[in-house]
């Protein structure tokens, strides 16, 4: 959990060592407790320590972080897909699988899929080598008509945000633009029908183009 936390913080935009109050705060345990664990990580090679900066993982370190966060995301995916449960929730679970999963039940797994790139909240799901398919973030009002794309996130304040979770437009959904308009309003389809969202709404959602 230390590692893929730290893996994700770098998702999260974190450029360099990841500070330990952060850790800290994401796994919900003391910096005392991190602290500790961080000595013997760095004893074992799978981060690296920088004093009043933070943690990073060395290539073993990202290594093992890759290969967890590849089954906890296929699993979400699967949960996602085929059992209808939210982004969040199907994570939730996923957590509890990524522990006890084989390698070649990920690979079973990634091929009934359709081998994923990324995972029901658009983060990316990283392949059997450890390698991450990079995918350029565009905002909705970006994209030509007739794309498809994962919702990435979105962005601004919590009404706008309700307003489009509410619409279907959330973290992980798949949408796709089938009309804009003279004003620059957006037709959307959505998992739940179809959606107007005005061009500054719209420029609040955040994507990746499915490929």
């Amino acid at each position: 959990m230390y590692l893929i936390t730290i893996a994700m913080a770098g998702e999260d935009g974190i450029d360099g060592p990841v500070p330990v109050p952060r850790v800290a705060d994401k796994l919900q345990v003391s910096r005392v407790s991190v602290s500790e664990m961080v000595k013997k990580l760095v004893g074992r090679g799978f981060v690296d320590y920088t004093p009043y900066k933070g943690v990073s993982l060395t290539p073993a370190g990202r290594t093992i972080a890759s290969s967890v966060l590849r089954r906890r995301r296929l699993w979400a995916l699967f949960l996602s897909e085929h059992l209808g449960l939210s982004a969040a929730a199907a994570d939730t679970v996923a957590c509890e699988f990524e522990h006890i999963t084989p390698v070649d039940v990920a690979q079973r797994l990634s091929a009934f899929l359709g081998d994923p790139t990324v995972g029901p909240e658009g983060k990316p799901i990283p392949t059997e080598s450890g390698t991450v398919e990079v995918h350029r973030e565009f905002q909705l009002t970006e994209l030509s008509v007739g794309v498809r794309a994962t919702v990435v996130r979105t962005v601004g304040d919590a009404a706008v945000r309700s307003f489009l979770a509410d619409e279907g437009v959330d973290e992980g959904v798949t949408v796709g633009l089938l009309a804009v308009g003279q004003d620059g309003g957006c037709l959307v389809e959505t998992p739940s029908g179809h959606t107007h969202l005005s061009p500054e709404v719209a420029a609040h959602v955040v994507v990746r183009l499915i490929i």
